[in-house]
C-alpha cells in the first residue's frame, strides 16, 4: 500500500504553506498546506497518505492541489519516522498514525481553523475512519482504496510479517526503500475493529475505490460502504490502479472529493462567491495559473474560480481543457453576449438569446485592408452574432454596433501593454 512515487512537484506549487508541528510526542512532523489563491478558503481539510509514503507522493499532490482549486484548503503532512518528518518510523504503529492525524487537526484548530473534512489513501483511509472519533469538528471522511481492515496490510507484508512474528521485528523493501516493521505494528494492526468504528462514523461518508485494483481489492470497498451509516456515496474510479499513478486518476479523485465534500462543509456561500462592484470589475481580478513540467495541462484561478488550459495532443498537450487561444476567444464570446445583452435590457427589447461563433484564424498583413504593416501576420477573429427574440431590423442593426462596444473587444483592438516582472527579483519587462 505504497505509492513510492515521490518527485518534484513542490517546485511548481501555486499557494503551498511548508510548515511544521509537534505530535503528541513531541516529534516535529512536516507539512504543505495547500490553500487557494487568495488565500481564503471555505474549509480546511487533512490528507493521510499511504502506508510507508510521504506527502509529496504525486497522488497526495494531484489530490490536495484539485481540493484547493476548490477552495478547500488541505493540510498534507509526513507521519512519524517518513518523509521529513522526525522520529523513527519502527516505533510507528497504526495507532501513531492515528495520533499523528489529531496532532495535525489539533495544529489547524490553533493556527487556522479545525478541520471540517478527512481524506486518506490507503492506510491513510483506514485511520482517518478511526482518527474521526477524536476530532469532532470533522464532518465529513473521504476514503480512497482504503482497506475494510488494517490488518490487510499484515497480509501485504507476507513473509517479512512472519519474521516480525517469529523475532519482534523484520525489514521490508517497499518501493526501493527498506523499512524496520515490529511485531507491535502487526499486534495494533490486528486490535483494530473497523465494524465498530464504522458503526460509530459521525458525519458523511464518500467511499471512493477501482476495480481493477490489484492491491485492496475493491470487495474492500463494499465491506466499507455497508457497514457505514447513510449519509455515505460510493465512487467508482474506473479503470485506476491502487497507487493512482495515472495523473487524471488522482486529479480526479481530488475533484470528486471537493465537489461531494461541499454538502457537508457548511462553509458560508457568500465567502466563496465573488462580490460584484459598480463598474463591473471583480473585486480581486488577479489570474494565475500553474503549469508543470510535464505536457501543458495549466491550473488557473481566477477571481475564486477553478479553470483548466492544455493544448491539444498534437501539439504536445493532452487535451485537458480548452488552449489559451479558444480561453481568449470565449473571454470576447462571453463579453460581446453580455454587452448585448445588457443594453437590450435597458432598452427594454425583447432579446430572448444572444449567441456568439468565434473562429481564430492568422492572416497575412498585406490580405488586412486597414493594417499599417504588409511584412507580418495578424490575428484575425471571425465573429458570428444571432439574436433570438422578436426584434425589428433597427434594434437588430444597432445590437451588432454595440457588440463591436464590448469591453474586451475594445481591450483587444486598443494599445495593450504587458508588464512582467520576475518573483523575487527587480527585472521588469514590458511588451
Amino acid at each position: 500500500m505504497r505509492d513510492g512515487q515521490d518527485g518534484p512537484a513542490e517546485e511548481f506549487a501555486m499557494n503551498t504553506k511548508k510548515i511544521t508541528f509537534p505530535n503528541g510526542s513531541g516529534y516535529r512532523l512536516a507539512a504543505r498546506l495547500e490553500l487557494p489563491d487568495d488565500e481564503r478558503p471555505v474549509a480546511y481539510a487533512i490528507f493521510a497518505h499511504c502506508f510507508t509514503c510521504s506527502k509529496n507522493i504525486k497522488a497526495a499532490v494531484n489530490i490536495t492541489r484539485a481540493m484547493s482549486s476548490r477552495r478547500i484548503a488541505v493540510l498534507r503532512f509526513d507521519f512519524t519516522g517518513l518523509g521529513e518528518s522526525e522520529g523513527d518510523f519502527a516505533d510507528t504503529d497504526f495507532s501513531s498514525q492515528v495520533s499523528d492525524l489529531v496532532a495535525a487537526a489539533r495544529f489547524l484548530e490553533r493556527e487556522y481553523q479545525a478541520p471540517r473534512l478527512l481524506v486518506g489513501h490507503s492506510l491513510g483511509g483506514s485511520a482517518v475512519l478511526v482518527a474521526a472519533a477524536e476530532i469532532p469538528s470533522a464532518t465529513a471522511v473521504a476514503t480512497i482504496a482504503a482497506p475494510y481492515s488494517p490488518s490487510h496490510l499484515r497480509r501485504l507484508l507476507g513473509e517479512s510479517a512472519e519474521e516480525a512474528e517469529r523475532q519482534g521485528e523484520a525489514t521490508v523493501n517497499l518501493g526501493g526503500s527498506d523499512f524496520t516493521i515490529r511485531k507491535s505494528l502487526l499486534d495494533d494492526l490486528e486490535a483494530q475493529r473497523p465494524a465498530e468504528t464504522l458503526a460509530h462514523l459521525a458525519g458523511a461518508l464518500l467511499v471512493l475505490h477501482s476495480p481493477a485494483d490489484g492491491i485492496v481489492k475493491i470487495d474492500n470497498a463494499t465491506q466499507i460502504f455497508q457497514a457505514a451509516h447513510h449519509p455515505k456515496s460510493f465512487i467508482s474510479l474506473g479503470s485506476a490502479d491502487h497507487l493512482l499513478s495515472e495523473g487524471a486518476d488522482s486529479r480526479y479523485a481530488g475533484e470528486v472529493i471537493a465537489s461531494w465534500a461541499t454538502r457537508y462543509l457548511g462553509a458560508a456561500e457568500a465567502e466563496a462567491e465573488p462580490v460584484a462592484q459598480p463598474d463591473s470589475q471583480a473585486s480581486d481580478n488577479r489570474v494565475t495559473a500553474r503549469t508543470g513540467a510535464e505536457g501543458f495541462r495549466t491550473e488557473i484561478f481566477a477571481n475564486g474560480f477553478s479553470l483548466t488550459a492544455d493544448e491539444p495532443v498534437s501539439y504536445g498537450g493532452s487535451n485537458e481543457g480548452p488552449s489559451p487561444y479558444e480561453f481568449l476567444m470565449a473571454a470576447l464570446a462571453a463579453c460581446t453576449t453580455m454587452t448585448v445583452q445588457m443594453y437590450a435590457r435597458r432598452k427594454g427589447w425583447p432579446l430572448v438569446e444572444a449567441l456568439v461563433r468565434l473562429s481564430h484564424h492568422r492572416i497575412h498583413a498585406e490580405d488586412c485592408r486597414d493594417c499599417e504593416s504588409e511584412d507580418r501576420r495578424i490575428d484575425k477573429f471571425i465573429r458570428e452574432l444571432e439574436l433570438i427574440g422578436e426584434l425589428d431590423l433597427e434594434q437588430r442593426e444597432k445590437l451588432l454596433e454595440i457588440a463591436e462596444k464590448c469591453p474586451v473587444h475594445r481591450t483587444l483592438t486598443g494599445e495593450i501593454r504587458v508588464e512582467t516582472t520576475l518573483k523575487g527579483s527587480t527585472l521588469n519587462v514590458e511588451v
